[in-house]
C-alpha cells in the first residue's frame, strides 16, 4: 500500500509529460556506459604475467610498480589521450580526464618518481611497441594477434 501511495505522489508531482524526458535521459546515460569498449591488458611475453589483479594493474599503470618479478623494467605504453581508448583507458584505469593524466605524468617525471609512458596515435603502433619491448605493458580495445605479445587476464577476465 505504501508503494502505491508513493507512486500516486509522483504522479502528481511530476506530470506525465515532464517524466517522460527524465526516463529517457535516464535511459540514454546507461546505455552510454554500457557503450565504453572493453579494455584489454596486454604485455611482451618477457616480464609481464598472464594474470593479475586489477588493482595491481592500476600501482603498475599509476608508476608504483616499477619493475616485474623477473627484474625487468616496466614500460608502460598508453594510447594518447586524445583517442577514444586513451579517453576510455583515462577514465576507467586512473579516473582521471586525460589533460589530468597527462598533468598526472608530468608532475610524476618532474619529481623523479617515475618513468613516463609512451604514448601512441594509433593501436597498432602500441602493439608493436609492446611486441619489441621487454617487460612493455600496454592497453588495447581488442585483443592482439603477435606472438610477442601476451594478453594478460585482469581478475580473471579477457577484458576490463
Amino acid at each position: 500500500m505504501r508503494t502505491q501511495a508513493y507512486i500516486h505522489k509522483l504522479r502528481t508531482a511530476l506530470p506525465c509529460h515532464k517524466l517522460l524526458p527524465m526516463v529517457l535521459l535516464l535511459c540514454v546515460s546507461f546505455n552510454c556506459k554500457s557503450q565504453q569498449p572493453a579494455l584489454f591488458a596486454v604485455g611482451n611475453s618477457s616480464g609481464a604475467p598472464a594474470t593479475m589483479k586489477l588493482s595491481e594493474l592500476k600501482s603498475i599503470l599509476m608508476g608504483e610498480k616499477q619493475r616485474w618479478k623477473n627484474g625487468d623494467k616496466i614500460l608502460i605504453a598508453l594510447m594518447k589521450t586524445n583517442t577514444s581508448l586513451g579517453k576510455a583507458t583515462s577514465s576507467r584505469i586512473y579516473d582521471m580526464t586525460g589533460d589530468e593524466l597527462n598533468k598526472f605524468w608530468l608532475a610524476l617525471v618532474f619529481q623523479g618518481r617515475a618513468q613516463a609512458p609512451s604514448f601512441f596515435s594509433s593501436p597498432a603502433e602500441l602493439a608493436n611497441y609492446v611486441a619489441q619491448n621487454p617487460g612493455a605493458i600496454g592497453i588495447l580495445d581488442k585483443p592482439a594477434d603477435d606472438p610477442d605479445i601476451k594478453s594478460i587476464a585482469i581478475d580473471g577476465q579477457k577484458t576490463f
